[in-house]
């Protein structure tokens, strides 16, 4: 499953699947998820390119050459990853909005009317992403910020003690 989040809104989920079936996450099909569903879901929501910066983690299918090309040419100098124009810290938990709030969100909210099939599984996601609000979207943001964010700049990207780190 991938999901992308802002300060306004979630973009997702986007599930990896082929013929109904879940599938390993490669570099073409990453690609394919990002020209055939985020851009068109940004436009669909009218969020224009310019204004988004795009970060991800180092998975190998997030930097393949194919992937970082078609990244640096719809985000250019805004692209915050592994060989991006930002690089992104190595071991880095909490470091975006989908593992500071997002992930953890869904798992308490979604596990709380225990799924039995994938399908209930990926409905209740699904449900439970469009039932965040827009203003508890902000919050989040502001607090990434405020409290990882300036933690890790104070720390010059070393480890942060004084952090708690969920899992």
């Amino acid at each position: 499953m991938w999901c992308a989040v802002g300060k306004n809104t979630v973009i997702g989920p986007y599930f990896f699947e082929e013929n109904g079936v879940t599938v390993i996450v490669n570099s073409d099909r990453y690609l394919t998820m990002l020209n055939e569903f985020f851009i068109p879901q940004l436009r669909r929501k009218r969020i224009p390119l310019r204004n988004v910066w795009f970060q991800q983690d180092g998975a190998t299918c997030h930097t393949s050459n194919a992937t970082m090309t078609f990244l640096r040419q719809k985000f250019p100098g805004r692209l915050i990853s592994r060989r991006g124009d930002v690089s992104w810290p190595p071991r880095s938990p909490d470091l975006s909005l989908c593992d500071f709030f997002l992930w953890g969100y869904l798992k308490e909210r979604v596990y709380r009317e225990k799924p039995r099939t994938l399908h209930e599984l990926k409905e209740a996601i699904s449900e439970e992403i469009q039932r965040i609000p827009r203003a508890m979207l902000g919050s989040v943001a502001t607090s990434f910020i405020i409290s990882r964010l300036d933690s890790c700049i104070t720390a010059d990207g070393r480890h942060m003690l004084d952090v708690n780190f969920r899992t």
